[in-house]
């Protein structure tokens, strides 16, 4: 699920909680609206952890290694 996802989870889970005034037997729309806005956080929080890893940069590595075989070039 991306961000985008999250976003939407969160978005249709308070109007389910906050705009509106349905009542269906044995469903809690309230309930399930906070449901869905827990999970839209979760699923968010642990994206943008999963981002954050992601964007670490290794360290820059030294001079490359050049080994010259037969007039040609292999870098490592």
């Amino acid at each position: 699920m991306g961000i985008g996802g999250c976003i939407g989870l969160i978005a249709v889970g308070a109007i389910l909680t906050f705009a509106t005034d349905w009542h269906m037997a044995g469903v809690n729309v309230d309930l399930a609206g906070l449901i869905m806005m827990a999970v839209g956080f979760i699923g968010l929080a642990a994206y943008v952890s999963i981002l954050k890893r992601r964007r670490v940069q290794p360290p820059v590595a030294g001079t490359p290694v050049v080994e010259v075989e037969d007039e040609h070039r292999y870098y490592r």
